[in-house]
C-alpha cells in the first residue's frame, strides 16, 4: 500500500529523568556524522540555460561509505546502544538532504549545518512496548529508561489498529508517533481553492460560490503582542529581567494564534466535508519588500500554518501561486491591479481582486486555463454575476455584458449554529457571546462580506 495510505500522529508526555549527559553525547555523535558527510560532498559546475555557472552538492551514499567508513568511525569511543549510531546516521542525511533542497532553491548558503537543540530520536529496534510501558535501552542490559503511559490523555484518540513509530527523547518530554491507515474516503463532493491574503481567506466553489473567512482577529493578535513587546525591549538590554517577560509575551501570543487557527480549520473541515481544499504556496522570503510595515504585516501572517492544521483535518492540495492575482479569470490576461478592484483592461471584467484570485486558483484545481468559456459556466452555476443593462459589443454573448460582481452568498447560518454549540468560541469575525441568545452578537461590521451581518 502506498504512503498516501497511511496518517502519522505524534503525541507527548513529560518526564523527570536526567539525561543531559545521554542527549549531549547524541548531540556530539549526530553532528560528527554531518561533519564526515559535509566533507565528502563532491561539488560538480553546472550551467544553466542562461549560462550562470552553478555548483551543484553531489551527497555520498554508497554503502562503502554510510554502512562501513562512517558506522565504524562513529562506533569508536560510543558508550550506548549500537543502534543509537544509526539512528544518528539517518538523522544526518535527513538534515543534509534538507539542507542540499532549500540550498538548490536559492534559501540556504553554503555552510554547514549546526545541531544546537539536544534530542533523540529512538528507533523500534531500541525500545519495547508491554502493558501500557515503555522501555528505552540506554546501555544493553545495563540501563534503560521506563515511562508509564498506561493513563495517558490520548489513548482515546489513537486508532485500535494504530502501529508505534519512532519516539522522540528531549529533556522534558517523550514523543510518541503512531501509524495507522486512513479510513476509505467518500466521494469528493467538490472542490474549493483558497486565496490567502493577509486579513481573509477568500474561497471560491461553483456551488458554494464566494466564501470569505475574516482573519482581522488573528492579525489583531499579533498586532497587540507586537506592541507590548515593543514597549519593554528597549529596556530589556539595561534590566534582564524582563526578557523573561519578553519570552511569556511569545509564548501567549503563540498559543492564542494556534488556538484561533484550529478553530477556523476545525470549522472549515467540518462545514465544508468531502470537500478537497486548495491553497496556494505563498513564500514569505520572496513577498518582502523595502517597506518595513508591509514586511512585518507579511510576518504576522499564519497561512503556512493554517495549511498543516488543515492538512490532518481535510484533503488538501497545494497549488502554484504565480499569476494567480494578476491574471484575469475570464480572458487570461495579466495586468497589474491597484486597490480591491480588479479591472481587466482586454474584456472589461470588474471584479473583487481576492475573489479574482480564488477564481484562477480553482481553475488550476481543475486544471483548466482563463478563458470566457469555464469562465461563464461557473459564473452560471453560481449566479454571482449580474448584468448591468450597458450595451454589449457586437459578436459577445448575452451572458458576457458588462459583469458586475453581487454580495456573496451569507453562511451566517452555519457560523451561528457553531457558535451556539461552542460559546466560548470568539472567531471569524472577533466576537464574544455575552449570553445565550444569538440575538446578543453585534460585531459591528460593515463590510458585504461579513458572515454574520449580511442580510440575515
Amino acid at each position: 500500500m502506498s504512503r498516501s495510505s497511511y496518517q502519522v500522529r505524534a503525541y507527548s508526555v513529560k518526564h523527570s529523568y536526567d539525561i543531559s549527559e545521554f542527549l549531549e553525547a547524541y548531540r556530539l555523535i549526530l553532528q560528527r556524522a554531518i561533519d564526515e558527510i559535509w566533507d565528502n560532498i563532491r561539488w560538480i559546475e553546472k550551467f544553466n540555460r542562461k549560462g550562470r555557472r552553478r555548483l551543484i552538492p553531489i551527497i555520498p551514499k554508497g554503502n562503502g561509505f554510510k554502512h562501513h567508513y562512517l558506522r565504524s568511525l562513529l562506533m569508536d569511543g560510543w558508550r550506548y546502544s549500537k543502534h543509537y549510531v544509526d539512528s544518528a546516521i539517518k538523522q544526518a542525511y535527513s538534515i543534509i538532504k534538507s539542507w542540499r533542497r532549500s540550498h538548490l532553491k536559492g534559501e540556504r548558503s553554503r555552510e554547514k549545518p549546526i545541531v544546537k537543540r539536544r534530542f533523540i530520536r529512538i528507533k523500534e529496534t531500541l525500545y519495547s512496548f508491554r502493558d501500557g510501558k515503555i522501555k528505552v535501552s540506554v546501555k544493553p542490559y545495563e540501563e534503560h529508561l521506563e515511562f508509564d503511559v498506561s493513563r495517558a490523555w490520548f489513548w482515546s484518540r489513537v486508532p485500535k489498529d494504530a502501529e508505534m513509530g519512532e519516539l522522540i527523547l528531549n529533556e522534558k518530554h517523550l514523543t510518541i508517533t503512531f501509524r495507522f491507515k486512513q479510513k476509505m474516503k467518500k466521494r469528493c463532493e467538490g472542490r474549493i481553492a483558497w486565496d490567502c491574503n493577509e486579513r481573509s481567506l477568500d474561497g471560491f466553489n461553483p456551488k458554494l460560490g464566494w466564501i470569505r473567512v475574516d482573519l482581522s482577529q488573528l492579525f489583531h493578535i499579533h498586532r497587540a503582542y507586537e506592541l507590548k513587546r515593543k514597549r519593554l525591549q528597549s529596556l530589556a538590554s539595561k534590566k534582564p529581567s524582563l526578557r523573561r517577560i519578553l519570552a511569556k509575551y511569545s509564548r501567549r501570543e503563540r498559543n492564542r494564534a494556534i488556538d484561533f487557527l484550529h478553530k477556523i480549520t476545525t470549522f472549515l473541515s467540518s462545514e465544508f466535508k468531502d470537500y478537497i481544499h486548495g491553497f496556494e504556496r505563498l513564500e514569505k522570503r520572496r513577498m518582502l519588500s523595502k517597506s518595513k510595515n508591509h514586511n512585518r504585516n507579511i510576518a504576522k501572517s499564519n497561512w503556512k500554518t493554517i495549511i498543516t492544521l488543515m492538512g490532518y483535518k481535510a484533503d488538501v492540495k497545494i497549488l502554484n501561486p504565480y499569476n494567480s492575482t494578476k491574471r484575469c479569470s475570464r480572458c487570461g490576461m495579466v495586468n497589474t491591479p491597484k486597490g480591491a478592484l480588479y479591472e481587466c483592461k482586454r474584456c472589461g471584467l470588474r471584479i473583487d481582486r481576492q475573489l479574482n484570485g480564488a477564481i484562477n486558483l480553482y481553475l488550476k484545481m481543475e486544471g483548466l486555463t482563463p478563458s470566457p468559456r469555464p469562465f461563464n459556466e461557473l459564473m452560471r452555476a453560481w449566479s454571482g454575476f449580474t448584468l448591468t443593462g450597458e450595451e454589449a459589443d457586437e459578436g459577445f454573448d448575452e451572458l458576457v455584458r458588462a459583469p458586475r460582481l453581487m454580495s456573496p452568498k451569507s453562511y451566517a447560518m452555519f457560523i451561528k449554529d457553531y457558535i451556539a454549540q461552542n460559546p466560548r468560541c470568539w472567531y471569524i469575525c472577533g466576537l464574544t457571546k455575552s449570553s445565550t441568545s444569538l440575538s446578543t452578537y453585534s460585531c459591528g461590521c460593515t463590510k458585504t462580506v461579513c458572515w454574520l451581518w449580511n442580510g440575515n
